[in-house]
């Protein structure tokens, strides 16, 4: 049986958390797939850092905060909030300084994940199966965030991810089978951002075969008008629940 005590002594927000998860059964089972990612977004993070990719650097330490923030992992959150602030403004210095205060903790979160789980969990790179004959692509580098729609999801619409822009544009051009209904989309992610990806259906004619909507963390006026610039249908903010998800998704895929 885990101990919800353990995490509340060791500072986790479990009320606010169950704002977003509902229950403690959707936390656990979301816990695992933050687990699961975790190591791969932490290794990234070092290697931008080491190559002073303040860039992508900051989308990884964003992405880190908001699962952070998801999961009521409030110190880890505000460090990496710190970090991406910084990163942004490419202060290497401050990221250097701070470096090793920022894993210290992420660690910390990590081993007390494992602790509270059991040691459970393999880290596994899962593929959707074709069940359903409509499909919903979910283009977003959290999987914390993938994850929590494809099981809201999961008896209802086939649910595709991709990991960043680029995956998401080769996988609809090569989409043969698929019957894609929508798109969720995040603007924030390493590689090929969300701007580019709107900027691609733009030129390819493709908003009436594939509408779209934005997920996104950010709240910066001058990128919420940019992507309105776009035939985008609608904009779910970051952090959001399952009945925001509903009702965005149900907006998107009945747009006329």
């Amino acid at each position: 049986m885990k101990d919800v005590n353990l995490l509340k002594a060791n500072g986790v927000n479990i009320e606010k958390s169950l704002e977003l998860f509902g229950d403690m059964q959707t936390y656990d089972d979301t816990l695992q797939d933050f687990l699961n990612d975790v190591g791969k977004k932490v290794s990234d993070i070092q290697r931008y850092k080491e190559v002073s990719d303040m860039t992508n650097y900051s989308i990884l330490v964003h992405s880190l905060k908001s699962d952070a923030k998801y999961f009521g992992f409030d110190q880890l959150a505000e460090l990496a909030y710190q970090h991406e602030i910084e990163s942004k403004k490419n202060n290497m210095y401050y990221v250097v300084e701070h470096y090793d205060e920022l894993m210290k903790e992420t660690n910390r979160i990590i081993n007390l994940v494992k602790t509270y789980l059991g040691q459970g969990g393999m880290s596994t790179s899962e593929t959707p199966i074709i069940s359903n004959s409509q499909t919903i692509l979910v283009v977003d580098d959290s999987s914390v965030v993938v994850n929590f729609i494809r099981k809201i999801f999961n008896d209802t619409y086939n649910v595709v991810i991709s990991s960043d822009g680029k995956e998401a544009i080769d996988f609809i051009n090569k989409d043969v089978e698929h019957n894609i209904v929508g798109m969720l989309l995040d603007l924030n992610m390493p590689n090929v951002d969300g701007f580019e990806v709107l900027e691609y259906f733009n030129q390819n004619n493709l908003y009436n075969r594939i509408p779209v909507s934005i997920i996104t963390g950010s709240d910066d006026k001058e990128c919420i008008d940019r992507a309105f610039s776009y035939p985008i249908v609608d904009m779910l903010t970051k952090p959001f629940n399952e009945l925001n998800v509903k009702q965005i998704v149900e907006k998107t895929i009945k747009k006329d």
